[in-house]
């Protein structure tokens, strides 16, 4: 059986093609197809797409795709995706100038997107390529099965349009006064063929509106917005106004002293501006050529008076399924989980990034690995990592180093950083930055068990692993190079972010052990028993030195904070006696703490998960609960509606954290929503992709019940729990004889144990059961 035709077999024929000379304003690029049969005949019309930049078709005036940034963000020298569009309907539906000669007309505007785009941060300006480019081929078959193909070519014409800026950064302004200009031909440039794949992560895609629940007038007299979320995407409205007219729209997360509060955004402008024709029957903006993170605006120039329907904020993002859901009779923890939920969604838009709002917005692999159990909790993300887990292999691969790049795609290669910056020594294979390589696949194998996918993850773990072996002491230990280590730790210095109570070594020979044991694991299960062996050696090798080195006679960690045991614990580093006095140790740290978190990005997702599993369960939710700064529930208090990048993003006169680098949307110190799905809630995987389940609840002082359901590869389970004289949500009674009551739907033929609080364990197959 032939297999289908690769991106490159489809478009060998056609040439990539740009707008003669770069103006500033973006070019459309238009293309006409004579039908030789009426449009009825058509029974099968696709367009195959890409392009260096992004790109926006209409076929006859109407939209090819509901979808935006397309190509969206991949390793662009390497992986450079192909969609194909049904527009069957389209060409039915199209308006037809002459019927006597129906004529297709493809119109296709071209903006800088991430290939061209001036990103980065500390003035980096990094760029793939001077030229944009679009390469495509609408194909048509007809009923008898004629074809005819309109392909990208030298017959094609450009022309400017009115969008003088379209910048991810800098945002989008349109004037309306400017006319199409006179068409001119169009010029060749190249794309390499060989980078050509097909469409592999999901298309970003508009998700819901929000209307501003708040307008008012800022003590400087600026007309402010607040849409109650923050979230990512632009806003759009309808306005009429006289010509010349301009509008401007700011963005930001947050106000300070009651203004708009863009010092977090850095260099990135961040706004959108628009100038009207004076249509008397108004004019519709969209800005779908950037986006923003945001909760609040700032509108200049509108019009007469705004209302709250005059305008609303459109959330994008890639088009990921919502699969977990979690309710329970706390609310701060209903909204700590919401705010991973928003984060997740609005950093999951092309590729998984660190934020979506300043002059950043790249693929750090440290937060991934951190969330990514997570993540695959939340939503359905087997398409959208798998596709950049092949980016970061494909990255890693062309390091001439060797080492897993910080962040993926590795845009910072191409950065023009200033001499300061470049000598700041930010390189080599690091711990949980570099084990994304492993950790993200763990999550993924764990959520879903597919194994074919999982054989196309391995050699990028063996990529990392390799440059780790390189770059290990004499003593076995990962004590040498640089590393991030628990990045972001809540006693360091705001302006010091690497500064953390735990050893570095410690963390990153820790993460290595890890790293080494599931990769193991995966190359049994792909049949590579030789690696299999190899990667449990260094494993146990480097647990001995671990062992030898960092863990005293005393049970005590070298460093004694939360994280190295929260480490030890949580990837099973200690010998039983040892991980019991390790336990109580944690346990001794967190409450001299006073329950306020003391753990960076390597410590955070684990914490919890270490005292539970050592039985100090009622630490581990004291801690959860915790109010005051830093906690997961302090921004809460605070009104946040996202996950903040530090615990103290906002202090608590309600002024921005003095740090350069804050964020008020960085999902990876909300992993802890993986502890509160898989034991709070109870609902964890027996076997990878959920073909035995096991429901586990763990109750603990602050919650008197919880409910949550998780659409999994075998079908939804759902739990519900409540104890002592707890009334649960509307249908749900209180539990049985003053006790624990717990209610669970199982996937039809599916296996679960249930394990219940007082140590019961019950077998089921499929169905509702009470306990």
């Amino acid at each position: 059986m032939s297999s289908a035709p690769s991106p490159a077999d489809i478009l060998a024929e056609s040439l990539a093609i740009t707008a003669p000379v770069d103006t500033g304003r973006l070019p459309v690029l238009s293309g006409a197809l004579a039908l030789a049969q009426d449009a009825d005949q058509v029974t099968r019309a696709t367009l195959h797409a890409t392009s260096h930049g992004v790109y926006e078709a209409t076929l006859n005036g109407l939209p090819v795709t509901d979808s935006l940034l397309n190509p969206g963000w991949t390793v662009y020298e390497r992986r450079l995706q192909v969609a194909a569009f049904d527009v069957t309907d389209l060409v039915h539906e199209a308006p037809i100038e002459d019927p006597d000669a129906p004529a297709l007309r493809l119109d296709v505007t071209l903006a800088g997107g991430w290939w061209r785009g001036d990103l980065g941060f500390e003035n980096a300006d990094a760029n793939y390529g001077d030229d944009l480019a679009l390469l495509a081929v609408l194909e048509v078959v007809f009923a008898d099965g004629t074809v005819q193909r309109l392909r990208t070519d030298e017959s094609w014409a450009s022309r400017l349009t009115g969008i003088e800026l379209a910048n991810i950064y800098q945002g989008q302004r349109e004037d309306r006064r400017l006319a199409l200009s006179a068409p001119e031909p169009v010029r060749v440039v190249e794309i390499d063929r060989s980078t050509l794949i097909p469409q592999a992560s999901p298309l970003i895609t508009r998700h819901e509106t929000l209307a501003p629940q708040r307008i008012w007038t800022s003590p400087s007299g600026r007309t402010l917005l607040d849409f109650g979320q923050n979230l990512v995407g632009f806003l759009r409205f309808s306005v009429t106004g006289p010509a010349g007219t301009e509008i401007t729209l700011r963005h930001a997360e947050v106000l300070e002293h009651e203004e708009l509060g863009t010092r977090p955004l850095r260099g990135a402008e961040a706004t959108d501006r628009i100038v009207l024709s004076g249509d008397p029957e108004g004019e519709f903006f969209e800005p779908t050529l950037t986006f923003h993170g945001f909760r609040y605006a700032e509108i200049t120039g509108w019009p007469g008076e705004l209302a709250a329907e005059d305008i609303e904020a459109v959330v994008v993002g890639s088009d990921i399924t919502r699969t977990g859901w979690f309710e329970s009779s706390h609310p701060g923890v209903n909204q700590l989980v919401s705010n991973s939920v928003w984060s997740q969604r609005g950093n999951f838009l092309a590729v998984p990034t660190d934020c979506p709002q300043r002059d950043e917005r790249l693929g750090w692999t440290g937060d991934i690995a951190a969330f990514a159990a997570t993540a695959a909790f939340q939503f359905d993300v087997a398409d959208f990592l798998h596709a950049w887990l092949l980016d970061l292999a494909a990255e890693t691969e062309a390091n001439p180093d060797g080492w897993v790049p910080f962040v993926i795609p590795d845009l910072l290669k191409l950065a023009h950083h200033d001499p300061e910056v470049e000598a700041a020594g930010w390189a080599g294979a690091t711990a949980i930055w570099g084990d994304a390589a492993v950790w993200v696949p763990e999550a993924l194998w764990n959520a879903y068990g597919d194994l074919e996918r999982l054989r196309e993850e391995y050699p990028g773990m063996v990529l990392h692993l390799r440059s780790v072996e390189k770059a290990l002491s004499p003593s076995g230990l990962w004590d040498t190079g640089f590393q991030f280590g628990d990045w972001l730790d809540p006693d360091a210095s705001p302006h010091a972010p690497a500064d953390a109570k735990a050893d570095k070594g410690v963390v990153a020979t820790a993460c290595l052990v890890r790293s080494a044991r599931f990769a193991s694991r995966a190359a049994h299960l792909i049949g590579r028993e030789e690696d299999a062996a190899h990667w449990q050696d260094l494993a146990d090798r480097v647990l001995t030195a671990f062992t030898d080195a960092y863990v005293h006679e005393d049970g005590t960690i070298t460093s004694d904070c939360a994280t190295v045991y929260a480490l030890a614990i949580s990837f099973d580093l200690l010998a039983p006696r040892t991980r019991e006095r390790a336990g109580e140790r944690l346990a001794e740290v967190v409450r001299a703490a006073e329950y306020r978190v003391s753990t960076g990005f390597a410590g955070t997702p684990f914490v919890t998960w270490a005292l539970s599993e050592t039985g100090h369960v009622e630490d581990a939710y004291r801690l959860l609960l915790e109010e005051e700064c830093p906690s997961w529930l302090y921004p809460v208090s605070m009104g946040a509606t996202t996950i903040w990048e530090r615990w103290d993003s906002m202090l608590p006169d309600g002024s921005i954290n003095p740090g350069e680098m804050t964020s008020f949307n960085h999902y990876a110190l909300g992993a802890v929503a993986d502890w509160i799905y898989q034991v709070v809630l109870g609902i964890r995987a027996a076997e990878p992709g959920y073909r035995r389940v096991r429901i586990q609840p763990v109750p603990g002082p602050g919650l008197d019940w919880a409910r949550g359901a998780l659409d999994s590869p075998v079908g939804r389970i759902e739990v519900f729990w409540s104890t002592e004289g707890a009334d649960g949500p509307a249908t749900d009674g209180p539990a049985a004889d003053g006790g624990f009551r717990l209610e669970v739907t199982i996937p039809e033929g599916i296996l679960a144990q249930i394990v219940l609080p007082d140590g019961r364990v019950e077998e089921v197959v499929g169905g509702s059961h009470t306990f």
